[in-house]
């Protein structure tokens, strides 16, 4: 037996969101602070930078993780590599080659409270069912995931996907039903989701963090030839054609100049 205190009922704790075996909380203040860095740390509670953490509940599944993530667990909790056998480690081995991902992700089981390590991003929770059962997950992006989905290597379409996207060539889906968690750069309530029916959607630049894997995902020209890309200014352009959904972050941070 176990209880906690002075974690998620505390008063300068904020539950955000919950779903499946997650919880994301959210520090509103930062109280570990020195004289020095109290202006710094006033500011960033003001301007929405505060640090968050995923909370587990075994209890209801079992989660597999990015490796490296976990802070501390409590109760009858056990690790896993969630392999299971040298062909299964050698086909995860490459797709975390592929895909940029860990090659192993901790599984853990039992029943008890996993949380991972506080992050400044923006932790948010997805149901894996509303994405038509198969997402495909932008590099770097995957924290955590309810055991029962699949993990897979997704390739582009066209070899130009990697070579003038500017990206791998391969990319991490998340197949079959359960929920997972993603760390982004912006918040949720700024991220545009754009369904389609049959249409085409083309995107300048790697704002979309998200898309069903029903989805046809290539690199395109945006004009017709290459003087007319030359003359949009655009060039090529990420396009994403068919049925399905896509979630952008439009404000996403823009590196230092």
């Amino acid at each position: 037996m176990y209880r906690i205190s002075n974690f998620t009922d505390n008063d300068d704790v904020n539950v955000l969101a919950k779903l499946g075996a997650f919880e994301v909380i959210e520090y509103q203040r930062d109280l570990s602070v020195t004289p020095g860095s109290a202006v710094t740390a006033y500011y960033c509670a003001q301007m929405n930078v505060r640090k968050r953490q995923l909370v587990c509940s075994l209890d209801q599944s079992n989660v597999t993780i990015q490796a490296g993530a976990m802070q501390w667990m409590l109760g009858d909790v056990k690790a896993t590599t969630g392999i299971k056998g040298v062909g299964d480690f050698l086909g995860k081995a490459v797709r975390g080659k592929a895909t940029g991902e860990s090659a192993i992700k901790p599984e853990y089981t039992g029943s008890g409270v996993l949380v991972l390590e506080p992050t400044y991003k923006y932790l948010i929770l997805m149901d894996a069912a509303q994405w038509g059962g198969g997402v495909v997950l932008d590099d770097g992006l995957f924290l955590a995931c309810e055991s029962t989905l699949q993990h897979k290597a997704v390739m582009r379409s066209n070899f130009s996907s990697a070579v003038a996207g500017g990206e791998g060539l391969f990319n991490l889906s998340l197949n079959g039903n359960g929920v997972f968690c993603i760390e982004s750069e912006c918040p949720k309530e700024e991220l545009i989701e754009i369904e389609l029916q049959n249409d085409v959607l083309k995107v300048d630049g790697n704002y979309a963090i998200a898309w069903s894997k029903s989805l046809d995902f290539t690199v395109e020209r945006s004009g017709k030839s290459l003087i007319g890309s030359a003359a949009s200014g655009e060039g090529l352009v990420n396009v994403y054609r068919g049925t399905g959904k896509v979630l952008m972050m439009p404000t996403a941070k823009m590196p230092n100049i």
